[in-house]
């Protein structure tokens, strides 16, 4: 399986680039994995409708076309599914041939509809608020516990 993470802005915290890439090296056991960031818009000289517009033709620019890839889009609105559960959607995906997993976070204004109507699956983390960088990091802490529960390895309690 391979997951291509596409992320509006770059990570400037230097314990979030920590995090995120310890977990990116976790999960290359399991499955190849990049991230590809695209710049932010400033969203304090453009009204948001626009923002969000102009990141999500950044995006689209990044991601696999439709028919060669399974594309979960990160929303507020989304579907919230327990660790369990991703690991079961993840391990679906696999066992169907869907082996290539575009994963599009937003920027601090969230995604464009023309994105969240493109995606396969609109994935809530929580009904709590998180910063776009935080929910990379908490994206891929789960995505390292999903394969660990496929594999049937400690880690999850």
């Amino acid at each position: 399986m391979r997951i291509r993470i596409v992320a509006v802005g770059k990570l400037k915290e230097d314990y979030l680039k920590r995090g995120v890439d310890d977990y990116i090296k976790r999960l290359l056991r399991y499955v190849k994995i990049t991230v590809q960031e695209v710049a932010e818009e400033d969203i304090n000289t453009k009204p948001g409708p626009e923002v969000k517009a102009r990141e999500a033709q950044k995006l689209q620019k990044q991601l696999q076309p439709p028919e060669s890839r399974y594309m979960i889009a990160l929303d507020m609105r989304g579907t919230e599914l327990s660790s369990e559960e991703l690991a079961q959607k993840l391990e679906s995906l696999m066992v169907a041939g869907k082996s290539n997993i575009s994963l599009v976070i937003g920027g601090a204004l969230g995604l464009d509809d023309s994105i969240l109507r493109a995606a396969d699956l609109r994935l809530s983390l929580s009904k709590l608020t998180f910063t776009h960088q935080v929910a990379r990091f908490i994206i891929l802490e789960q995505l390292y516990r999903s394969f660990k529960i496929i594999k049937g390895e400690p880690y999850h309690y």
